[in-house]
């Protein structure tokens, strides 16, 4: 069965921001079938409409189906997970500056003030990969850390990387790579 990744963008993102373009075209290369997603209103999400946009988009999720999630992406992508069928299983994530916890943005505050059942999430998903930067502007340290504790996720730190976008001069990031190659053999 070919191996299928999911990129979800995060707040005000859209499908061919930053690095998603160079890892999408890496995953293909390799004989993977990518879908970076558009998630819908990105400047003013709503969680039950990406929810209900990646279960439209993503069908029946299995051990061959990854994602990877930047920023808010990747909340959106544990929110999803966790309300899958009992038996469902996905092959693994790949965070990039992720959190679940409140940043003090309004417009996104709805994703981390919901309640989230963390224990779901890792029931349908063991392999996690947390990524993050020591001086990110928007997702503390802290808050990657704490999100990593959370899921139980292995973490990369990369120094200096900030937000991970191309307006840092993030247009790829092979860590991301990396981590889907090691867990989708």
């Amino acid at each position: 069965m070919e191996k299928r990744v999911f990129l979800i963008h995060g707040w005000e993102g859209k499908p061919d921001n930053h690095w998603f373009p160079w890892l999408s075209w890496e995953l293909k290369a390799r004989g993977f079938e990518v879908h970076s997603l558009t998630m819908p209103h990105a400047d003013n999400p709503k969680v039950s409409e990406w929810l209900a946009e990646m279960k439209s988009v993503i069908g029946r999720p299995n051990k061959d189906t990854f994602f990877v999630g930047h920023s808010l992406g990747c909340i959106a992508i544990v929110r999803y997970i966790a309300q899958l069928p009992k038996t469902a299983r996905v092959g693994g994530c790949v965070f990039v500056a992720g959190f679940s916890s409140d940043l003090n943005i309004q417009e996104i505050s709805e994703f981390t003030s919901l309640p989230l059942d963390i224990e779901k999430t890792k029931k349908h998903c063991v392999r996690l990969v947390n990524i993050f930067s020591d001086n990110d502007e928007y997702v503390s340290m802290a808050k990657s850390l704490e999100f990593q504790k959370t899921l139980g996720a292995k973490g990369v730190l990369e120094r200096g990387r900030g937000h991970f976008t191309k307006r840092e001069g993030v247009d790829a990031l092979p860590s991301v790579f990396k981590a889907l190659l090691d867990m989708s053999i």
